[in-house]
């Protein structure tokens, strides 16, 4: 059914707006304009609060240049209430159609109204719903048959008054006559003979004469999809009855034959036809947009022999072998990009579409032969003709590429014992010279299939309709068609994936009631167990005497959508015994409140069941509040290196900056991940993501140095994220058949990141990088991935310099953050629910490729990270403490000079303060324009064994760090390696100690824990006080100076009173047992 997408706006309320009517309140109303339609709500009399709950409803239409997609709001105060005579403006609202959602994603938010002009004083916030709905439109009814029309305009005939038409369908009627065949406007004697085969014509021509009207075209939104042709309508039989000719060539008679259709080795047109007009199923290619809109089908390809086609040549048929058999396809959707960064890989097109006229009752198949590709296509599928439907792609780049393209149509079904047997098996053949193929390239239109009659074999006056061309890898065909490189398989395809929407949940456990109305009173440990999924969670125990528990505790869940799992929850009694289940509450996802901030929602009582019972029966009832947190990023990648911080509500996501093209090129000098027929080869694929997008190359077969030239484009938010891209081994090209492969794990082979900030605008980075992969043997280079990648900003340069000043994740984060250990655990439900709901995409992608891309082992323990986070801590910190070093230096006069000036810009700024901070400043942009010229000259960061310590790893470290986390070592290693750990924990015991025991003096100070030390100490402070009373700031700032950079002649070697006074200052390390 064709359906008419609306934009619902709810109007809830408003908060705190101005007082306008000059008596402290206001009587606003709410108008709203979008797309060229304007309506408003009712006036809410003398409310600053007011509450509309009011449902306005737009017609959503397409693209135009005239009405933008801005919705735009603003709020009124009625002059008709109150004294004023004015309609003053009390705020308005501007949101862009892309916030928009569909119909049950929406949720109630609430949107700061802003000020029309710069001096305008506005306040107060306006509760939004805002989505889409789909609204089903009626179908047109069907056309009649040719004789019925002419039988209901007899009888019109004899009404002198007949009923007037509506004006739709009028129009329906009107369009449909003027694309009625010729057949159908003949007289009445002929309408009679023209009424059977009327009944057999093909469903394309009911699709063609059924296209909607004017006035339903306009009403239809742009992205709707045509409406479905009627059940009623036959099935297709282009050999009884001849397809209609589009509305351009309506005046043109299809039978006139043409002097070229006769001509030797042309293409050959059944009945001596010139132009074949034939309606391909909607699956041979998208339509334009244009054509979409106003048609119910898919259109007519216009197919005209000699014309944009290579020249058949004669030659003696071959009996090949076919090498691979191809399966049945599905389609997939894959971006088009304009593959500016990658090279181009010219390829040898076939696409086989049907054959008629073969003297068989089978399936035959068609196998085709280029070079030392040979292939078979799947067994054609019976309707008036055999149809195949099917495109091939043989690669050209190789130097042995034949000249020839053999096609050949062969019937499985006969004998072929003998050699005689195998030649009546052969139906045609037909030949083509590359050389004179077409070469096609995007964005050409779609090269139309042409009939052509076979040649040799048992057939006679058969046709073969197919296409042949050359393009490159931006054919849209391409994603569909059998690769000479991926070997047939369809599990090598490239493909597009969508991580599924994740949301958090927010389950607050309030208190119970009822729970035990026949026990008598005492105490009882009572918990709740929630789970989603396999996702479990329990709150704490609660001790009631009342049969009345109270938790107020907050569980949180990752939920998938769409889902159709329920939240039960469990009342668990604790009993010496064990636990004992008291009721159960079963709670589906759907019927769950969202929100998008932190707004109070509704709880609700829900009575308990007994779960062992079939009987309904009242156990008591628990006290919940649930509701979806839209607000929060579910994070699924670790904080360091995460590609996405939208909130998983879309009302909130923000405008992009900028657009990120990524060009996978290939790979060289892998290394042979498996053994087939002895001798190594792999199986490689790359998988890149970048926020909720997944892209993955087909896969290269039995190659060490593979091409995959694929583009894809991702759009950014955030220029402060990561890309994230792997190589992987796929283990089940060549064990199809095995049910072994498909538990076969997909070897991983190394990774590289890019980070998006890193990237200047409209450059183009083409490099090769190291595939580095750590394993328990050590760090092993699997080879080099070759990739190119371009930023384009597509906001100014303010607004995107503005994104830097914004926080990373969204506000809810920061209103309710979440604990470290909860966020992590959190992820990692996140991440296996991505795995899951990729592993069942076909082809899928498997778990532990997705395991390894989102780093789901980072935080895993590793002697070697520790180790090296320690000296990141040591170079982070070694700035600060060479510029200690300098300053003790200069204090022990080791360069005169240097000490000499520092004691000049002490004098300056003791006596002129106010240029400190500007000196400050002007020092670090100094630092920061010098190290400009020593800045790094790599392309792009990635993988550093250095750094990471990989590359002088202990053995034993690596091995400590890849065990699982019940160990599988034995217990002698497991005794030793937990000997080391206590040996690094004592180490770690002594620094803690002694941080708190500098910490404990310092509070000594004052506590008068040593009574003498806190005397002195207080005493000094008086004094100290007294005399800065007295004495300027100033000099005694400058004395302390030269104190302090005093010459090593008036210092003394023995540390400072000060010092000393400190470290006699009592600890608690005395009372530590």
């Amino acid at each position: 059914m064709a359906t008419k997408q609306k934009l619902i706006v709810e109007v809830v309320d408003a908060r705190n707006l101005l007082p306008k009517d000059g008596h402290g309140s206001s009587s606003p109303y709410v108008v709203i304009d979008f797309y060229g339609q304007r309506k408003r709500t009712r006036s809410a009399i003398r409310d600053l609060n007011p509450a509309w709950n009011e449902t306005l409803e737009f017609n959503v239409g397409k693209p135009s240049n005239v009405f933008g997609d801005m919705l735009e709001l603003e709020v009124f105060h009625d002059k008709n209430h109150g004294p004023t005579r004015r309609i003053n403006h009390l705020g308005r609202l501007k949101l862009s159609s892309s916030q928009f959602v569909r119909r049950g994603e929406e949720a109630l938010i609430y949107y700061p109204l802003e000020k029309k002009y710069a001096l305008s004083f506005i306040q107060g916030d306006i509760g939004l719903k805002i989505y889409y709905q789909d609204e089903v439109i009626p179908p047109p009814p069907p056309p009649q048959p040719a004789a019925a029309q002419e039988e209901e305009a007899k009888a019109g005939t004899k009404q002198e008054s007949p009923p007037p038409q509506p004006a739709e369908e009028a129009a329906v009627t009107a369009e449909s006559e003027a694309l009625q065949p010729p057949e159908a406007q003949k007289s009445d004697a002929e309408a009679g003979a023209t009424t059977e085969p009327n009944k057999e014509q093909p469903a394309e021509e009911a699709k063609s004469n059924e296209e909607p009207p004017a006035q339903a075209e306009a009403e239809a939104p742009a992205a709707s999809p045509p409406p479905p042709p009627p059940d009623n309508v036959p099935a297709p039989e282009s050999d009884v009855a001849p397809s209609p000719s589009p509305q351009g060539l309506s005046g043109k008679n299809k039978e006139d034959p043409s002097p070229t259709s006769t001509a030797v080795n042309e293409p050959v047109q059944e009945d001596g036809d010139d132009i074949d007009l034939e309606l391909p199923s909607s699956k041979w290619g998208p339509a334009p947009p244009e054509i979409m809109a106003a048609s119910t089908g898919s259109f007519p390809d216009i197919q005209v022999s000699g014309m944009n086609a290579p020249r058949p040549i004669i030659r003696p048929v071959l009996a090949p072998t076919s090498n691979y058999t191809l399966e049945p396809q599905e389609s997939i959707s894959i971006e088009r990009s304009a593959f500016d960064l990658v090279e181009k890989m010219h390829y040898l097109f076939v696409r086989v579409v049907k054959a008629r006229h073969l003297p068989t009752s089978g399936n035959p198949v068609v196998r085709i032969e280029v070079s030392n590709s040979r292939v078979q296509s799947k067994p054609a599928r019976k309707t008036s003709c055999f149809e195949w439907d099917q495109t091939f792609a043989f690669g050209r780049d190789a130097p042995d590429s034949s000249s020839v393209v053999e096609i050949s149509v062969w019937d499985p079904h006969g004998p072929n014992s003998s050699e005689m047997a195998a030649a009546a098996n052969f139906l045609g053949g037909i030949c083509f010279d590359v050389t004179e193929i077409p070469l096609r390239d995007p964005p050409d239109s779609p090269l139309a299939p042409q009939w052509y009659r076979l040649e040799g074999g048992g057939a006679y006056r058969s046709d073969l309709m197919l296409a042949t061309w050359v393009g490159t890898q931006a054919d849209e065909s391409f994603p569909d068609a059998w690769k000479t490189d991926t070997a047939g398989n369809i599990n090598s395809r490239a493909k597009v994936y969508q991580s599924p929407k994740l949301w958090y949940l927010r389950a607050t456990v309030i208190e119970a009631q009822d729970i035990f109305p026949l026990t008598p009173l005492k105490e009882t440990a009572v918990q709740v167990k929630a789970q989603l999924g396999l996702q479990v969670q329990k709150t704490k125990t609660s001790v009631s005497r009342n049969g009345t528990p109270s938790w107020n505790e907050d569980l949180l869940f990752v939920a998938a959508e769409p889902s159709s799992d329920q939240l039960i929850f469990t009342l668990e009694n604790r009993l010496p015994k064990g636990l004992v289940t008291v009721g159960m509450v079963m709670i589906p996802l759907k019927v769950i409140e969202r929100r998008v901030d932190d707004r109070k929602v509704a709880s609700r009582w829900f009575s308990l069941e007994d779960p062992k019972s079939e009987k309904v029966g009242y156990r008591g009832r628990v006290h919940l509040r649930l509701c979806f947190d839209g607000g929060y990023h579910v994070m699924d990648e670790a904080a360091h290196m995460i590609s996405d911080y939208r909130p998983t509500a879309r009302q909130l996501w923000k405008q992009p900056v900028g657009a990120f093209e990524l060009g996978i090129i290939g790979c060289k000098n892998l290394s042979p991940m498996k053994t087939v027929d002895g001798k190594g080869c792999t199986d490689a694929y790359c998988v890149a993501k970048y926020g909720p997008k997944w892209v993955r190359t087909r896969t290269v077969c039995d190659s060490l140095d593979p091409k995959w030239n694929e583009q894809y484009t991702w759009k950014v938010y955030d220029p402060c994220t990561v890309l994230t891209i792997g190589v992987f081994d796929s283990s089940g090209v060549y064990e199809i058949d095995d049910d072994k492969s498909a538990t076969r794990p997909h070897f991983r082979m190394g990774k590289v990141r890019v980070r998006i900030s890193t990237l200047e605008t409209g450059k183009v980075y083409r490099n090769r990088y190291p595939l580095i992969l750590l394993t328990n043997n050590g760090v092993k280079k699997m080879g080099e991935i070759e990739v190119a990648v371009k930023f384009v900003r597509a906001t100014p340069t303010l607004d995107f310099l503005h994104v830097y000043t914004q926080p990373l994740l969204p506000l809810m984060h920061h209103m309710k953050p979440l604990g470290v250990v909860q966020q992590e655990l959190l992820r990692n439900t996140a991440a296996k629910i991505i795995a899951t709901h990729l592993s069942r995409s076909e082809p899928s992608l498997r778990r532990e490729v997705v395991f390894y891309m989102l780093d789901v082992d980072s935080h895993a323990f590793s002697m070697r990270k520790i180790r090296a986070n320690w000296i990141r801590i040591i170079n982070v910190i070694a700035s600060v403490i060479d510029i200690v070093r300098w300053i003790d230096d200069t204090r022990v006069w080791k360069n005169p000079m240097s000490t000499i000036l520092v004691h000049a810009l002490l004098i300056m700024l003791v006596w002129f303060p106010d240029l400190i901070v500007p000196t400050l400043a002007f020092y670090m942009f100094v630092i920061g324009a010098w190290n400009y010229r020593f800045r790094s000259r790599e392309p792009l960061p990635h993988f550093d064994p250095k750094l990471s310590l990989a590359d002088t790893v202990d053995r034993d470290e690596l091995d400590e760090e890849f065990d699982t986390v019940s160990s599988s070592r034995p217990p002698e290693m497991v005794r030793a390696r937990y000997d080391k750990l206590r040996m690094l924990g004592a180490r770690v015991q002594t620094v803690l100690g002694d941080f708190a025991t500098q910490g404990e003096r310092l509070q000594a100070m004052v506590t008068w824990r040593d009574p003498r030390a806190t005397g002195i100490f207080v005493g000094l402070c008086f004094v100290v006080a007294m005399v800065l009373y007295m004495v300027p700031s100033k000099m005694v700032a400058m004395a302390s100076g030269f104190y302090f950079f005093r010459h090593p002649i008036f210092r003394d070697r023995m540390p400072s009173p000060a010092v000393n006074f400190f470290r006699r200052l009592p600890s608690l390390s005395d009372r530590m047992m």
